[in-house]
């Protein structure tokens, strides 16, 4: 099996080196990353600029890009054939609920399952690193069930990990996206030269996070998958938009 691993946290993140070395079992492993961190960046491309591609000294790549460029980049101009499998992670903080949007972590997956491919993100729920190595064999654990059993079609899965030991992290639960409270206000500051400046503020609490959220599941130190699709097309309005046009 070829695996392509990547992240948002850039390629020196101890996440992405927990994560390769837990993967090596399976087969070969290609890593393009960021060369710098990357969170927040979504499915942004770079546009209005170059890329260069470097090898560092343990053999990763890294791009000057974003998680996005850096799939694209591997899938449509590095690699041939295509890898297996897109990995991403793991990540140093969670994303659930609201955060897939604006998440480099889910956005690298999900490059991969635009082009076909099945694709995983990996994010450990609080920062700071602890039980790092459970999160990283609890990831490979879950390629491994896909290795024994195939699911049919591409898929995306997005996975938080709570930063508990190995021994505690057996229970997995299939979960829906939870959904959070508005973000906190940005912070505004002064520059050395005096110049007005603004912090983006915290992500806002979660606000819808009962049971069968992905929120409910790791408050209970359950590992959550969510499967995620690309389609942002709001059903239930065609109808009335339809009708509104027609009025």
């Amino acid at each position: 099996m070829h695996i392509l691993v990547s992240n948002d946290d850039g390629y020196l993140a101890p996440g992405l080196l927990a994560l390769v070395d837990a993967l090596q079992r399976f087969g070969e492993i290609t890593v393009v990353a960021p060369e710098q961190n990357c969170s927040g960046a979504s499915n942004s491309l770079t546009l209005n600029r170059p890329l260069t591609v470097n090898r560092a000294g343990n053999g990763y790549l890294y791009l000057n890009g974003t998680p996005t460029d850096c799939v694209h980049v591997a899938l449509t101009g590095l690699l041939d054939p295509l890898p297996d499998l897109v990995v991403s992670g793991i990540n140093n903080g969670q994303n659930m609920g609201d955060d897939t949007i604006y998440s480099g972590t889910v956005a690298a997956a999900m490059e991969g399952y635009l082009f076909g491919l099945p694709s995983i993100a990996f994010s450990h729920v609080n920062k700071g690193h602890a039980h790092l190595d459970a999160a990283a064999r609890l990831a490979a654990d879950l390629v491994a069930r896909y290795v024994r059993r195939r699911l049919a079609g591409p898929f995306l899965l997005n996975v938080n990990i709570p930063n508990l030991p190995y021994e505690q992290l057996q229970d997995i639960r299939c979960t829906r996206l939870g959904k959070r409270h508005q973000a906190e206000p940005v912070i505004r500051d002064t520059s050395p030269r005096g110049e007005t400046i603004y912090w983006v503020g915290s992500a806002g609490e979660a606000r819808l996070a009962g049971p069968g959220t992905d929120f409910h599941a790791v408050a209970s130190g359950l590992v959550s998958i969510t499967p995620l699709q690309i389609d942002l097309t709001h059903v239930e309005q065609l109808g009335t938009i339809s009708e509104w046009l027609k009025a």
